[in-house]
């Protein structure tokens, strides 16, 4: 794995951080804009939580555990990529930090460990059209 490597991708959306957290942590608006995935967890730190769904035919099962929450401002959890050996190490950390100014909130991803560059680029486009798809939703509603 490849700790070297750190994602970070930003998107402002207009809306307030309230808005912006109902999306990141709605089961059924996650599944419009993260790629048709269902996503079940209880959102308390230290829970498990699970992505599923059907991608290119074929069916997937990915995990990991809530590690921090704080309402409207941050939410952390690892990570296990489906077809990834389960070991400590093979997690990535992923965090949302939502930066709430004058009803409009900036939405930071961060990402670290990943398998490789490839795998790092794959997540750079796959995180750029998640958080185009999250602003539509909520900038819409």
């Amino acid at each position: 794995m490849d700790k070297q490597l750190k994602l970070a991708e930003s998107i402002g959306i207009n809306a307030p951080a309230s808005k912006v957290w109902t999306a990141l942590t709605d089961k059924a608006l996650i599944k419009q804009y993260f790629f048709g995935t269902d996503v079940n967890t209880d959102w308390k730190k230290g829970s498990p939580i699970t992505f599923s769904g059907e991608w290119e035919g074929n069916t997937y099962v990915e995990k990991g555990e809530i590690l921090d929450i704080e309402k409207e401002k941050l939410l952390s959890f690892s990570y296990l990529s489906s077809g990834t050996e389960d070991l400590p190490q093979n997690y990535a950390t992923i965090v949302y930090h939502l930066d709430n100014h004058n009803g409009e909130t900036n939405l930071t991803v961060t990402q670290v460990n990943f398998k490789n560059q490839e795998a790092y680029d794959h997540s750079v486009e796959n995180w750029k059209n998640v958080l185009a798809g999250l602003k539509k939703i909520v900038e819409a509603n």
